[in-house]
């Protein structure tokens, strides 16, 4: 028995080195270490053995179990983070798919206004977001007593009383026209700020894209086809739109376009301010004093300037009813887009 119990030995050390896992290592105890396994059957033969071996061959047995039990436990020290793994790892669920994110819809939308006026030839053109009056008010043709310069209507830096967030991307065209002569054709898409109270149509910060365009010769015929066009490719060969007399103090004459609500269908609604339309862009042929300020003879050159709401024309094409969805983070209604 003693040669039974030596060649188990020499078989349980080349079993303990080929493990090389929590999962065989548990094989090894089933089949060596629990009561009905390998070496607990020896002990219960014991019984079979002469009185004088008994001592003897119960040494060895003895041995062999500490050993076993010895090196079990150090493996089973070692694979105990295997053993943790194999126990989360359901292997006949399903994989998982791995979830790919996407750009913001109102970065979505920005691009596609962007590549539209791309195919039309025009350049993008880019500013600071903390301006100076001059830029933001004085060049524009803003009057010294304009509202748009009180505290209520825009963000000044408490530091530097001449410094503000620009309240629309327009401080771009001023910049664009003191660096270069006509002619000018480009677009500024921007972030700017507004101390605005903050409702399913308005936000205090928000997105622009102006549009500028100075040339000889230029008429508001050219920006009536440049915008519509534009609309067109956005929203559709179909879609309604409307012209109608404005103000802005940098353009003259002023006016804006509208688009049939996309929420109504035109019959009038809290989004429409139930006038069944919705206005997506400003637009005005270049003032002379403000071709003069930076600089370029209003008798020689004329140009057109237009500019548009980025998550007004958005929430157009998503079908969004409430502006403020589009930074609340909710992944369902981000995960649409």
């Amino acid at each position: 028995m003693e040669q039974e119990i030596l060649v188990l030995r020499a078989e349980i050390e080349e079993s303990l080195k080929l493990i090389s896992n929590a999962a065989e290592l548990e094989n090894f105890r089933l089949e060596y270490l629990v009561k009905k396994g390998k070496v607990q059957n020896f002990f219960d033969r014991m019984k079979e053995v002469p009185k004088e071996q008994k001592a003897s061959i119960g040494k060895v047995l003895n041995e062999l179990r500490s050993y076993s039990e010895n090196r079990y436990k150090e493996l089973k020290e070692k694979y105990d983070g295997d053993t943790a793994i194999i126990a989360d790892i359901d292997l006949t669920l399903p994989g998982r798919k791995n979830f790919v994110g996407s750009a913001h819809p109102v970065y979505q939308i920005m691009q596609s206004m962007v590549d539209i006026f791309d195919s039309m030839g025009f350049a993008v053109a880019e500013g600071p977001d903390i301006e100076d009056g001059y830029h933001n008010f004085d060049a524009l043709n803003f009057a010294p007593d304009h509202p748009a310069r009180d505290m209520q209507d825009t963000f000044f830096i408490k530091s530097n009383k001449n410094a503000l967030l620009r309240t629309h991307s327009s401080p771009v065209q001023i910049r664009v026209m003191k660096s270069q002569q006509p002619p000018i054709r480009c677009i500024m898409p921007a972030r700017v700020y507004r101390n605005e109270a903050i409702n399913a149509r308005s936000l205090a910060e928000f997105h622009q894209i102006e549009g500028l365009y100075i040339n000889k010769g230029v008429t508001f015929a050219e920006l009536k086809g440049t915008i519509i066009s534009f609309a067109k490719k956005m929203y559709g060969e179909h879609s309604k739109f409307r012209f109608r007399p404005s103000y802005f103090p940098f353009t003259e004459p002023s006016a804006e376009m509208d688009i049939s609500c996309f929420l109504c269908g035109g019959k009038g609604c809290r989004i429409c301010k139930h006038s069944g339309w919705l206005e997506i862009v400003g637009c005005g042929m270049v003032h002379p004093n403000v071709l003069k300020e930076c600089g370029i003879n209003p008798e020689i050159y004329t140009g057109y300037a237009f500019g548009f709401g980025i998550e007004r024309v958005a929430l157009l094409k998503t079908g969004l009813d409430d502006i403020r969805l589009f930074y609340q983070n909710d992944v369902r209604v981000l995960n649409q887009f």
